[in-house]
Formats: structure tokens, C-alpha cells, sequence
């Protein structure tokens, strides 16, 4: 499949007219859940030749394909990726974060990885974790029979939620990690098992609810509503040093004929 990969981007540059700053996976497979029939949800921030910024016309500042044979693929332009970066977009930091990197090129990724830490807001990273778990719980997880698979589409953006809290930086992409640190010990076999059902193709589909989780998330999310109530907002973000991040791209890859490569 990573060849496959490869070729899409390649035939996305081409087609597109643009230049391919990063490409990662995200969603299950990025974060360790993945089943063996999950697809493949590569993201990517691009940037257009230095003559598209300057027109009058607004231009479309994402990509987005049809999904095809399993491979979900969609991206940013840097722009828009970099003004998301000032907001502390979760799903942006977690591409800069991908255990599975397809392509990097340039600078660029790495100046924002360099910078995450002056540009990293609690709110807006507990507000998004929040608000994903809470409409999964109550779309899933609130009857006698469940979507079992949610579980862990609830359990992940509470445990971010309680990261964020015990240390006040973007948490990690990797479920695992989030499990190792966040996650009370008690509950570890019952979500363990879960996990291996999943990992060998077991649907996981209606099931009855397992109220020893069910609990855990009922009492996180009400505990993470009045933490985040409590967060202060953070002052504006500083523009003017994205603002060069963005021209200093435009320099290396169009002016200094950078060339994408995979970093395997």
C-alpha cells in the first residue's frame, strides 16, 4: 500500500499543480486501533506555485478525492494549515505527530513542530477532544446495547482531555500512550481485550454496554466540562511568525527547487 500511496501523491502534485510538504497517516492506524480491514486516511498540507497566492480570485485552499479501493486522501494548503496551527487545531498537530509519515519535504513541517509548543492552547485542544467525546457517547453509548468499536472513539478524546489536563500540552497521536498514561489501571484488561478483538477483524459491532467504562467516561466528561470551563483564553497568536514560515516555504520549494522524498 505504500507504494500505492506514493503514486497518489506523486499523481496529486502533477494533476494539482502543487508541491507536497507532508503526508501522514491519521485516524485508526495512526492512533494503534486500526482492524484489518481499516483504510487508510492519508492527510497532507501543500503548497501552490508562488503566482496562485496572487490572484484576486479566492482560491480553494483544500483537496479532497473520492474514496477508492480503501485509501481516503485529502489535504490543506499551507495557509490554511498554518492559520489552523495559530488555533491550536488538534487534527494538524496530530498529522505533525504521525507515527506513519509517507513524505516530507521541506522545511516547513518542522518549523511548525519547532514552534508547537509557543502556539499550543489547552482551550481550543480540550474543547475539540471534548466535544468528540461527548457526541460519540451520546450518539453510541447511552443504551443497554451498544456500538462496541465506539468505545474506543469516546475513550480516546477523554483521555486526551485528561493529558491536556495533567500536563498542559498537546497529547500524543498514539492510543497506547494515552492508555500507559491516562487510563486507570482497573480498567486496562476489559479495554485490552477490546483492543485484540479489534486488531483481528472482529466487527465489534452491537454488543451490550460494559458499565465499568460507561461510568469512567459518564463522570470524565462531566469532570472535563467544568475543567474546561475553568481554562483561561490565550492572547492572540503571533502572525507575523507564520506569516514567514509561510514565504520562507514559498522561497525553499519553488525558488530552491526542493524535491519531495519519502522518509523511508
Amino acid at each position: 500500500m505504500d507504494a500505492e500511496i506514493q503514486r497518489e501523491l506523486d499523481h496529486i502534485e502533477k494533476r494539482d499543480e502543487v508541491r507536497i510538504l507532508l503526508a501522514v497517516e491519521s485516524g485508526s492506524r495512526a492512533w494503534g486501533f486500526a482492524s484489518t480491514d481499516s483504510d487508510w486516511d492519508v492527510r497532507f498540507v501543500y503548497i501552490r506555485p508562488p503566482e496562485r497566492y496572487l490572484s484576486i480570485r479566492r482560491q480553494r485552499d483544500v483537496l479532497e478525492y473520492p474514496i477508492s479501493a480503501g485509501l481516503d486522501v485529502s489535504g490543506w494548503d499551507l495557509p490554511k494549515a498554518l492559520g489552523l496551527f495559530a488555533k491550536s487545531n488538534p487534527p494538524l498537530h496530530e498529522w505533525l505527530r504521525s507515527p506513519i509519515k509517507y513524505r516530507e519535504s521541506s522545511s516547513a513541517a518542522q518549523r511548525m513542530r519547532d514552534l508547537s509548543s509557543q502556539f499550543f492552547s489547552s482551550r481550543p485542544c480540550m474543547h475539540h477532544y471534548f466535544h468528540m467525546a461527548a457526541g460519540n457517547f451520546r450518539e453510541y453509548l447511552k443504551g443497554d446495547v451498544v456500538r462496541v468499536k465506539k468505545y474506543f472513539y469516546v475513550l480516546r478524546p477523554i483521555l486526551a482531555c485528561r493529558w491536556i489536563e495533567a500536563h498542559g500540552t498537546m497529547p500524543p497521536t498514539e492510543f497506547g500512550r494515552l492508555v500507559e498514561d491516562r487510563l486507570p489501571r482497573e480498567l486496562r484488561p476489559t479495554l485490552d481485550a477490546l483492543l485484540e478483538r479489534k486488531r483481528l477483524g472482529d466487527e465489534l459491532a452491537a454488543g451490550p454496554r460494559i458499565p465499568e467504562i460507561n461510568y469512567f467516561l459518564e463522570s470524565e466528561l462531566e469532570r472535563a466540562r467544568a475543567v474546561l470551563s475553568a481554562i483561561p483564553r490565550t492572547p492572540a497568536p503571533d502572525w507575523g511568525l507564520l506569516d514567514r514560515v509561510f514565504r520562507d516555504t514559498l522561497d525553499e520549494v519553488w525558488a530552491g527547487g526542493a524535491k519531495a522524498a519519502s522518509p523511508r
